[in-house]
């Protein structure tokens, strides 16, 4: 009697003031109130300031639009592309200083993107820096050439020699196309364009060995040893360059036929022409 008297003058019951016995298993659970949100009055949810800052770029259900990406490597290669052919076509003069001002406002890019592609160059030797200046064309000899060709020839004769003993015929077949366009491209007499296509059936060829590291040193070889001379370049004349791509086929073709000596002659010709 006592506990029900407690109970009617309304004592604490379960921790609800004035409740009543048995109250507290029929009324619901209470959670704390949610804590006010400092981002709501600004338009922005608390969990919209996770993925944009407490600035709130994006409100209500808008979504972010997505960035453009500036791919300026690719910029700065197709500069260093376009600067190599210059230099094998002759535009770019050995002993001549060039800016990248100028060079950008040529191209219709900025100076940085020269500068870059330029820097390239140096590390190769093609060009080298002058301070506040430029860039200035290396001047080479013929005898820079000819030990150029020397330290090619060290390299690639032996392994065509190697390659013509393993390799299958039908694979020295697939690259005929190569041979052919090369002699498309000699036929035009643009020597920056024969310059691509020579370059392609050498690394063809050299991919043959399964050795990258000896594609990678023969191809900067090959790219330094077509660079122009202080006097002009040795073969630009369409001839001279329709020659050298007849020799491509012709070696072709003794690959094909496992022709070992003369393999070994037509490309000691190659590269003694080549110097």
């Amino acid at each position: 009697m006592k506990q029900d008297a407690q109970d009617s003058a309304g004592t604490r019951v379960s921790g609800i003031p004035g409740a009543r016995p048995g109250a507290a298993s029929r009324m619901p659970r209470q959670s704390p109130p949610a804590p006010a949100d400092p981002y709501r009055e600004r338009g922005v949810s608390s969990a919209d300031t996770g993925r944009h800052g407490v600035r709130g770029e994006h409100t209500h259900s808008e979504s972010p639009l997505p960035r453009p990406t500036v791919r300026r490597s690719s910029v700065r290669g197709q500069v260093l592309q376009a600067l190599r052919t210059a230099l094998v076509a002759g535009e770019l003069r050995p002993g001549e200083v060039y800016s990248a001002p100028a060079l950008g406002e040529r191209f219709g890019v900025s100076a940085t993107p020269v500068r870059e592609a330029m820097q390239q160059l140096a590390l190769e030797g093609a060009v080298e820096v002058v301070p506040n200046r430029g860039f200035r064309v290396v001047e080479r000899c013929a005898r820079e050439l000819a030990e150029l060709a020397e330290v090619r020839a060290l390299i690639e004769v032996p392994v065509m020699l190697r390659l013509a003993r393993t390799v299958p015929v039908e694979r020295w077949a697939d690259l005929r196309p190569l041979a052919e366009a090369g002699v498309r491209a000699a036929s035009s007499g643009c020597r920056a364009t024969y310059a691509e296509a020579d370059r392609a059936f050498h690394r063809a060829v050299l991919s043959l060995a399964g050795n990258d590291q000896l594609v990678r040193i023969a191809e900067d070889l090959h790219r330094r040893a077509q660079w122009p001379l202080v006097g002009g370049p040795v073969r630009s004349g369409r001839a001279d360059l329709v020659a050298d791509a007849a020799q491509h086929t012709a070696l072709l073709d003794a690959l094909i036929a496992r022709d070992l000596d003369v393999v070994r002659s037509l490309v000691a010709e190659h590269f003694k022409g080549a110097a």
